[in-house]
């Protein structure tokens, strides 16, 4: 079935690509190497890096990359650790560095760009049994609560922590009213319920339930001041306020919102806070953002990655359009928070079930990026205009005309990237006619580079032809129409690839 449905997005691919053609980059770590790619998958830029690279990484406006990474002496030890970010020039050379790990506390996940230059990570902080009980948790084991700490570059290469946000300063329980936070969590949703997840099992690290939510994406509002986060074993969707210091961000008091550090709002399984209501959002959730309000499509909502969807098979993006009232989130009591459906669903092309990512285009594209798989991008109509046979962990998308991609490219970025042919193996590689009925001809190839191999990929990233010996065509004569990647393999282990389009 997979592989039928895969044949007819090709199918769709052919027509729609004519109609509307990718126009920007993509950004994504590979072990230590950092890469932007183009509409053509070719290499627009690279930074090779020191130290492997962690979930995230970010282009920034001044050209720079802001990257989590992976810190060699890590204590603390999980899935999608980091305990490092880093911001780096055009040239990998480290423009500031900043390491938050020790037996305590380390960040992981994800990270997010803040006013100036700065940065929010996620972090787990351990916090031991013995801690958790005085609070009315009836666990018995160690758990490692999220915490965020916003990093501002200090001026001599480091940084230092000027904000933070901890989870176990808004629980609330209901087992013993001599402990604090006793109360009723219907009455309290602006609250998590210490004891919504004891169990000593669940994945993560600290004996295996370590992870206590497992927070895993961020994102930030200036204009609004707001974070919003995801936790994928509550399955929710979550906002809180920044403007509080970080003394009203550990109270209930403060900030715009007047809710100090409590959750201004959650979406996606109103059980959690005891209310009735549909679960939009089966099981794991990754990846939420706030869709810039600049006069794109769903600008102002949340998007996010829903993994299982709502049936708990399909991966879906959502995006949700949240009840602003000013500064705070409009809400009837004894009911779940709004809207009642997903303003947007996009049902991805496969599921995913790792870490992911989506973003919405001001052109009013979906872009997507299945975790291990492959990337994608459609149009409000969910033609496939653009696909990509690489999927890594997380990935980002740029259009020509951000910031940053002009600073690193050139003014003319989508036209003649400055930077595409330091990387190019072969700089007048061609491959024509291109879309064709099944030849396809190999031209520029300059004798300089030795080329072992010639793979040919279909959308879905598998292998259907091998070349080794004959290095003057590709024929995919008899093969379904659509798009195929064509991967030249040099000695030394550089390669280069080219889209082709089969009519």
């Amino acid at each position: 079935m997979k592989n039928l449905l895969l044949s007819l997005f090709s199918l769709l691919l052919v027509s729609s690509l004519f109609a509307q053609e990718f126009d920007g980059y993509a950004l994504y770590n590979d072990n230590n190497v950092t890469f932007l790619i183009d509409k053509d998958g070719e290499i627009a830029h690279r930074w090779n890096c020191d130290l492997r690279g962690g979930y995230a990484m970010l282009l920034m406006e001044d050209g720079n990359l802001m990257r989590a990474a992976v810190n060699n002496g890590n204590i603390l030890r999980g899935a999608a650790v980091a305990g490092r970010v880093q911001v780096l020039d055009k040239n990998a050379d480290v423009v500031w560095d900043f390491t938050y790990s020790n037996e305590d506390h380390v960040s992981h996940h994800d990270i997010t760009l803040m006013p100036n230059g700065g940065v929010l990570l996620t972090a787990w902080e351990v916090k031991s049994a013995t801690e958790l009980q005085a609070l009315g948790f009836t666990g018995t084991t160690e758990k490692w609560p999220t915490h965020f700490v916003e990093v501002q570059p200090d001026g001599n290469g480091g940084g230092e922590i000027v904000w933070e946000w901890h989870i176990v300063d808004h629980l609330i329980q209901d087992v013993d009213p001599d402990k604090p936070n006793f109360g009723v969590i219907a009455d309290n949703p602006q609250l998590l319920d210490i004891n919504l997840i004891t169990a000593s099992s669940g994945g993560g690290p600290g004996g295996g339930g370590g992870d206590w939510f497992h927070v895993n994406g961020v994102d930030y509002n200036e204009e609004l001041d707001l974070i919003t986060f995801t936790s994928r074993f509550l399955s929710e969707v979550f906002v809180i306020d920044h403007s509080t210091t970080t003394a009203e961000a550990a109270s209930h008091t403060g900030g715009n919102s007047g809710m100090g550090g409590d959750l201004m709002y959650r979406w996606g399984n109103p059980a959690n806070y005891d209310t009735p209501g549909d679960r939009h959002i089966a099981g794991p959730v990754h990846d939420a953002r706030f869709i810039p309000d600049d006069g794109r499509y769903r600008g102002g909502w949340i998007q996010f990655f829903n993994n299982e969807g709502f049936d708990g098979q399909t991966s879906l993006v959502n995006a949700i359009n949240p009840p602003y009232n000013g500064k705070t989130f409009d809400r009837n009591p004894g009911e779940a928070y709004g809207p009642i459906f997903p303003n947007f669903l996009h049902q991805c092309r496969d599921n995913a079930n790792g870490q992911s990512a989506s973003d919405a285009m001001p052109n009013g594209n979906t872009y997507v990026n299945l975790s291990r798989e492959y990337m994608y991008e459609v149009d409000k109509d969910n033609n496939l205009v653009w696909q990509y046979p690489e999927g890594p962990t997380k990935s980002f998308r740029f259009t020509c005309d951000h910031p940053g991609i002009k600073i690193l490219l050139g003014e003319d970025a989508c036209e003649t990237p400055s930077g595409t042919d330091d990387f190019l193996v072969e700089k007048n590689l061609m491959m024509s006619p291109n879309p064709s009925t099944g030849l396809f001809n190999i031209d520029g190839l300059s004798g300089e580079n030795i080329l072992q191999n010639i793979e040919v990929m279909d959308v879905s990233g598998k292998r259907i032809l091998l070349q080794k010996d004959q290095f003057q065509m590709v024929d995919l004569s008899g093969k379904a129409a659509g798009v195929y990647f064509a991967k030249f393999n040099f000695e030394g282990g550089r390669s280069q690839t080219k889209l082709l389009t089969l009519k």
